[in-house]
């Protein structure tokens, strides 16, 4: 069991709020983590705005040890607050379906005359901006799907193997410290406890579950 000291921090992607995260929370207990939920508006406020509440969530978080969890969009604003003096105690952070290399649904959308609002405000700034330089030390778990179900199913081009939403290869980031692709959807990460114990197995030792 990990040590009661450890906290996770669970944040939520573009258009959810942190009550997706619950399943994510429930499963984390168990495995001994005290886990927490971070809403943030996803959709409305810019990248900037949204990595200030993130640092000011874990600033107040208590624990020894605060490793990070994001899906999706959340994981860029979670890569972002790494790069600019993140709280000393933040440990291990794994990054579920984030498309830091790249995003071709999202750039689709943002192209496309009336849909260019639905990627919101932090999807355009990160896009917008250099890939932040993350500290040297900092472990990092990619996990991706392979299960082709979302609205990446509607929009022509989408790379494979993806989740749905994201491609494997959009989820790419040169200096983490291991990575997976599980058979499951973008949004299916959120309800898998396969996925649970991926990420449950990197906060413990800094490695996944390969077979």
């Amino acid at each position: 069991m990990a040590d009661k000291t450890e906290t996770v921090i669970l944040i939520h992607g573009l258009w959810m709020r942190g009550q997706v995260m619950l399943p994510q929370q429930h499963w984390l207990r168990a495995e001994g983590f005290a886990a927490q939920r971070f809403t943030y508006p996803s959709w409305r406020d810019g990248l900037a705005d949204n990595v200030r509440l993130l640092s000011r969530f874990v600033n107040q978080t208590q624990g020894s040890v605060i490793h990070l969890v994001a899906h999706s969009l959340g994981g860029l604003i979670t890569l972002r607050l790494l790069a600019q003096e993140p709280d000393p105690r933040i440990g291990r952070v794994v990054l579920l379906g984030t498309p830091y290399a790249g995003c071709h649904c999202g750039a689709t959308l943002a192209a496309t005359p009336g849909l260019a609002r639905l990627v919101g405000r932090t999807f355009d700034d990160w896009f917008g901006l250099p890939r932040p330089v993350l500290p040297p030390a900092t472990e990092v778990g990619i996990i991706a799907g392979t299960r082709r179900l979302g609205i990446g199913r509607m929009i022509p081009g989408l790379p494979r193997p993806n989740d749905g939403c994201i491609a494997v290869d959009e989820t790419r980031l040169a200096t983490a410290s291991d990575s997976i692709a599980l058979n499951v959807s973008h949004s299916g990460m959120l309800v898998s406890r396969a996925c649970t114990g991926q990420i449950a197995s990197f906060l413990k030792t800094g490695k996944f579950i390969h077979a």
